[in-house]
């Protein structure tokens, strides 16, 4: 009887998700590590909440079953509703609310995947990793300036040398309706053009607020219809938010200073900059902007976002602000919170893509070769002896013993050195320490073997003792 032709599964991912090669998971790895030390040096705990919320904690408590489908949210055990959560924002808030005896302020950060139902396209995803930090229970805008200054300096332990962090706060702009003559239902829309000054133009935003214009790409653009007066006033709005820093707040206080909430706003943006200034923070790493527009539904106060210079077009990789009415869904009061996101993923790509980050296929720094079976305990006791010295590495764990293939194997797994000694090695008492990573940069130079053989540093015998200096040596 013929046996019965096993169907094979298709070997595919589902769409907006993808894999990490170990290169990009070790450079995932390494990125959070430096920003956890960051955020723990400034006093941020860790904080892990669980992937999976009620419905309600993340769609407030009138949502219906429809809306589910707008996350990825289902019936669970129980006949609970429930879904994956987009962000760690609510969860947080949703601790806090649990928490009533949670030391304030709360100064915590959290990192892990979240899930979006959002069309995917180049670069988005509907499983992406974020780090957040968030300072819970503090008015003072300390905490706002706290938040700036870590935002800074995980950057500048990051390397990244080309970025800048702008703030502002929603209170200028919400004058700034006042000040227009505009109806405040009207408020958000006059924002969103707004916040589309720096990508578009201020020809472009001035015919939005109105008219209308067609894009570059023939696309009609609808405005919002402004009456000439209002635009008038927003055009002189737009001439000062032009220009950056300390000016744009004498200049902003000129024209609106009159009007209360923008008043306030002016003077937060003046006590960040002080705070900033006393912590040190370079002065050209931050910048005031008063188009910077976040989060219309969602902000309360300052907002803040970072770009990378060298990439203008990427987009923010590193944003947030003050959220004061978050917690109001859990308790019935505010509990005043500030807090920053950065898209893990995302400022990889931008890292990758300008060669800032040196991809690493291999956590292993060393390979120790088998060449003789019977001499399997010293080569066990060779690898062990890098690993209590500090130094990653790996036996050969494969089936053959052809010295040529382990070799090629430790060379495609990109691991820089490997040791071998045989029968006439361990009888001198030596090993040899062959330089992968040397070779792999000579055979590019050239395709003479001779000339590859006798480099310098591409292998070399040494005495056994020798080979731990050795290797912390070349390995820096």
């Amino acid at each position: 009887m013929a046996r019965e032709k096993k169907k094979k599964v298709k070997p595919q991912l589902l769409k907006g998700f993808r894999d990490y090669p170990p290169s990009e998971q070790i450079a995932r790895e390494q990125m959070i590590a430096c920003v956890r030390e960051v955020f723990e040096l400034m006093g941020f705990l860790p904080l892990q909440t669980a992937s999976l919320e009620y419905a309600e904690v993340l769609l407030g408590s009138h949502y219906t079953r429809d809306s589910l489908a707008e996350l990825f949210g289902f019936v669970g055990p129980d006949d609970a509703e429930m879904a994956l959560r987009y962000e760690f924002t609510l969860s947080l808030a949703r601790y806090v609310a649990a928490n009533p005896n949670l030391p304030l302020p709360f100064r915590r950060y959290q990192y892990g995947n979240v899930w979006r139902v959002d069309k995917p396209g180049p670069g988005r995803f509907r499983e992406f990793m974020q780090f957040d930090i968030d300072i819970v229970g503090a008015e003072n805008l300390l905490a706002d300036a706290e938040i700036i200054a870590a935002m800074v300096t995980s950057f500048e332990h990051l390397g990244i040398k080309n970025f800048r962090v702008r703030y502002s706060t929603r209170k200028i702009l919400n004058g700034l309706v006042k000040f227009a003559n505009i109806e405040p239902d009207r408020g958000q829309d006059v924002m969103r053009v707004i916040d589309k000054l720096d990508k578009q133009g201020r020809e472009a935003v001035v015919l939005e607020l109105g008219p209308g214009r067609v894009d570059q790409s023939g696309d009609e653009i609808k405005g919002i219809g402004l009456e000439s007066e209002q635009i008038r006033q927003l055009e002189a709005f737009l001439d000062l938010a032009q220009t950056k820093g300390e000016g744009s707040l004498e200049m902003a206080d000129r024209l609106l200073g009159k009007i209360p909430a923008s008043k306030e706003g002016i003077g937060e943006l003046r006590q960040i900059q002080d705070y900033l200034g006393y912590m040190q923070v370079d002065p050209s790493k931050v910048e005031i902007d008063l188009t910077i527009v976040r989060g219309l539904g969602y902000y309360t106060g300052p907002v803040f976002e970072t770009t990378l210079t060298d990439l203008p077009d990427f987009g923010s990789v590193f944003s947030g602000g003050r959220y004061d009415n978050l917690v109001d869904r859990f308790l019935g009061r505010s509990i005043p919170a500030t807090g920053s996101s950065i898209g893990i993923d995302r400022l990889l790509a931008a890292l990758i893509e300008l060669k800032a980050l040196k991809l690493r296929q291999s956590t292993s720094l060393v390979l120790v070769t088998v060449m003789d079976k019977d001499r399997l305990p010293d080569y066990l006791a060779m690898v062990q002896m890098l690993r209590n010295e500090g130094i990653p590495a790996e036996i050969y764990s494969g089936d053959t013993r052809n010295l040529t293939k382990q070799i090629k194997y430790g060379d495609r797994a990109g691991i820089p050195f490997a040791v071998i000694a045989g029968s006439d090695e361990f009888e001198a008492g030596k090993v040899t320490i062959k330089n992968l990573a040397a070779g792999r940069d000579k055979a590019m130079e050239t395709t003479d073997r001779e000339e590859w053989l006798k480099a310098e540093d591409i292998q070399e015998t040494i005495a056994v003792d020798q080979m731990i200096a050795y290797l912390k040596d070349k390995l820096g």
